[in-house]
């Protein structure tokens, strides 16, 4: 009776809640300088942001080199032979967000003290001091103006109106919206022209093609 009354309790807990640490182990496929796929689970380091896999950066004596296919094969070397991930949470994308060993050495110390990622600091602290000697040493990204891999992506984010024609038509499942700069959505909203969004120079413009204003 006790173990009848112990599942039923299980089975009504939330699956977060059901959720316990998880471990993955084996060779990985290397996707970028944090991200990895172990057997058959994405796994993502925690507390370390790579260079974005096109990423370029800049020597002291301003040359630009490709820091992102370099934290990608770093990645690869240190974790070539095995790893071993561990962690209790997954990201948006349904990623692992975990601590990744392989012979003893904690791999996303590893990648930061080597220069090959940042320490993630809005998430986590961890590996603050790993970056601090390896910005001290100039090493790896640390060779000239190092660009934080966040900015690179909130960059790319950002689209650039063609001339003066800034407001963003947009397609969604509310139908065709209209978003004017300064609005609430606005900086979020990407125009998509393969879905048959555009940009506007005008309110009329837009009305007269068929859209409405966003929140109207």
């Amino acid at each position: 009776m006790l173990r009848i009354c112990s599942l039923l309790v299980l089975l009504a807990m939330p699956a977060a809640s059901q959720l316990s640490a998880a471990t993955v182990s084996g060779l990985p496929r290397v996707v970028d300088g944090d991200t990895l796929v172990v057997a058959n689970t994405p796994v993502r380091l925690f507390g370390i942001d790579a260079p974005e896999a096109k990423q370029s950066c800049k020597t002291a004596q301003g040359v630009r080199w490709a820091c992102g296919r370099a934290a990608t094969a770093e990645l690869q070397r240190l974790a070539g032979q095995g790893v071993r991930c561990s962690g209790d949470e997954e990201d948006l994308y349904g990623r692992l967000i975990a601590v990744c060993r392989a012979g003893g050495r904690d791999l996303n110390a590893e990648m930061v003290a080597r220069g090959a990622a940042f320490a993630y600091r809005k998430y986590s602290r961890d590996y603050v001091s790993q970056e601090e000697r390896a910005r001290r040493a100039g090493l790896g990204v640390w060779q000239g103006a190092a660009e934080r891999p966040a900015e690179v992506r909130a960059a790319a984010k950002v689209q650039t109106p063609p001339g003066n024609c800034a407001i963003k038509g947009n397609i969604s499942g509310r139908g065709r919206l209209y978003h004017l700069p300064g609005t609430r959505a606005y900086a979020a909203t990407r125009i998509n022209e393969a879905k048959g969004e555009r940009w506007f120079c005008s309110e009329a413009d837009a009305k007269s093609a068929g859209w409405r204003r966003a929140g109207g």
